[in-house]
């Protein structure tokens, strides 16, 4: 038994194991999902979105009938009318009223229609908000994400340029030893693996920092043990991007969410200006209302019997005068039952009204002031999203057409100081190149690398930016 759970115990840990190995290993998409997961601004747009569309769902429900009812209890003491009788009883009386009333607008100036038709428009703007909300947060994403790559690359060549100077440092080292080679050889070689080695440190931190700005993204918890897949080479095309700053305009403008979103507000501002002035107008309406009522101190009268009673009065006949009689009912009190009251007072009403406005204090025409005020604002901050679209567009233009220029340059610069680099190293090698020499040619090819790695990347994510503005941003 206890090997047993020994064993158990072993490929527990071992699948645990797996699970963190797997999980510290992120690719773009899964960043991206986890980072529009988790995401605050996100969360918070999202819930706007859900808030508008509820406004949007009350304002259908506004066309039906309202319906009401009631049911009032009561008990009262001393001097108080009696709901049955309408009298004034000294007496302690319970008494119950049922009322239902349903209520239909006929016409209010269509502000109801318009008020359906600005809160779609509303709800519509709040799901350009939510896109534009993941947009912004995948953008991000992926430039830190293609940071990392980056930084892994630059991190990966320093090693290189490490590994270089080491091996040169330890032929130097025999050489030296055996007095085959000058002193200051020596030393300026071994003074750049020390620089090479603190390149190292510097990669090795700048990749760390764009792993946790990579997580805070994702709100995830840091750890070092992180990693990304590397996007394939064909993601990482140098090809020339194809479409002019006009033609990545006129895209945005068709199917970027932020555009779509400031021209949905601003006719939900139109259709506000049309319920405002739809109050103006009379508002007719279809009531009708149904009511019954109880008292306790409801009674009816209840014959008992009757009796023959001497009026007093005589007839004369010639047998002499007659008295006359008279039969008198004798009735009684007793109360009407609860069911009794309730289908006896029984009453239904159903009638049109009309509510003229009159005079409110000029409310409602300051209420229309005030929305044309908004509709106004709502122009301006359309027009103001495409001046500041079309600026950011030429602007991101211009930086992705100097980093394609950079990048060709620097390819062509980096074959040259390689071939330079290679030269030099056999010319060291061979005793004629001085160790300044070689380390000037070994620094150009070392700088024209690292460049070279920072312009492909930045050149890729200027080329992403772009499509991030057509709308169209995807991996």
């Amino acid at each position: 038994m206890r090997y047993l759970v020994l064993f158990l115990i072993l490929i527990y840990w071992h699948q645990q194991g797996q699970c963190q190995t797997a999980d510290s290993v992120y690719n773009l998409q899964q960043c991206i999902d986890i980072a529009i997961k988790n995401n605050l601004t996100v969360k918070q747009t999202e819930l706007d979105m859900e808030r508008n569309r509820v406004y949007w769902q009350q304002q259908r429900a506004n066309l039906l009938p309202t319906l009401n009812g009631s049911i009032n209890h009561g008990v009262s003491t001393g001097r108080s009318l009696d709901p049955f009788t309408n009298t004034y009883l000294n007496q302690q009386i319970s008494s119950a009223d049922y009322n239902a009333n349903a209520n239909l607008v006929l016409f209010n100036g269509m502000a109801v229609q318009n008020s359906i038709q600005r809160t779609s428009l509303a709800y519509q703007a709040g799901k350009m908000d939510f896109e534009q909300a993941k947009n912004d947060i995948t953008l991000n994403v992926t430039t830190t994400y293609l940071q990392v790559i980056n930084n892994t690359d630059l991190l990966t060549q320093a090693n290189s340029q490490l590994e270089v100077s080491k091996q040169q440092l330890q032929r130097l080292q025999v050489m030296n030893t055996n007095g085959a080679v000058k002193p200051s050889d020596y030393y300026d070689v071994k003074g750049q693996q020390s620089t090479d080695q603190l390149t190292v440190i510097n990669a090795k931190n700048a990749l760390e920092l764009s792993k946790l700005n990579l997580l805070q993204l994702m709100n995830v918890l840091y750890t070092r043990s992180i990693s990304v897949e590397r996007l394939s080479a064909d993601l990482l095309s140098s090809a020339k991007f194809n479409e002019t700053a006009e033609e990545v305009y006129t895209s945005a403008l068709q199917n970027l969410p932020l555009v779509k979103a400031t021209t949905l507000r601003r006719q939900s501002a139109e259709k506000q200006v049309k319920v405002t002035k739809g109050v103006l107008f009379p508002t007719l309406s279809l009531y009708s209302g149904l009511s019954t009522r109880y008292s306790n101190a409801a009674r009816r009268s209840v014959f008992i019997d009757s009796t023959e009673v001497n009026t007093g009065a005589f007839i004369k006949t010639p047998a002499g005068n007659q008295p006359v009689y008279q039969f008198n009912q004798n009735l009684g009190n007793e109360k009407i039952g609860y069911y009794d009251q309730f289908k006896n007072n029984y009453n239904t009403q159903v009638g049109v009204s009309i509510q003229i406005p009159i005079l409110n204090a000029f409310l409602n025409r300051s209420r229309v002031s005030i929305a044309k005020i908004d509709l106004t604002e709502a122009r301006y901050v359309e027009e103001n999203t495409r001046i500041q679209l079309k600026q950011n567009v030429e602007q991101a233009y211009i930086n992705m057409s100097s980093a394609f220029s950079r990048y060709q340059i620097l390819n062509e610069q980096v074959d040259a100081f390689k071939e330079s680099f290679r030269t030099a190293e056999i010319r060291f090698n061979a005793g004629v190149l001085t160790s300044v020499d070689y380390i000037v040619a070994k620094n150009n090819l070392d700088r024209a690398n690292n460049n070279l790695i920072n312009a492909r990347y930045d050149y890729y994510i200027r080329t992403k930016i772009l499509n991030y503005y057509k709308g169209r941003l995807s991996f």
